[in-house]
């Protein structure tokens, strides 16, 4: 059974195609919450679905820290302390 096929009123967590995506999706259910628009239970489900969100974000943030990181050590002269020109 797949998570769409589920009979129950809780939605599936869809990961986002990027990381604009799940920030955009995050001030979504902030905005909802902030508001009061949404009851106790879809309040906790919004909460799981921001702590997956969030999670999301952490592991692309680091990916593209990383990738810099390794575009930074592999640039010519960009860790020298020299002053030649």
């Amino acid at each position: 059974m797949t998570a769409k096929a589920k009979s129950s009123d809780k939605q599936a967590f869809v990961e986002p195609k990027n990381f604009e995506e799940a920030l955009e999706r995050l001030q979504t259910l902030v905005d909802s919450l902030e508001a009061g628009e949404v009851s106790l239970e879809q309040s906790v489900q919004a909460f799981e679905e921001g702590q997956k969100l969030v999670a999301f974000c952490q592991t692309k943030l680091k990916a593209a820290e990383a990738s810099l990181k390794q575009l930074v050590e592999q640039t010519p002269g960009a860790n020298a302390d020299e002053d030649s020109v």
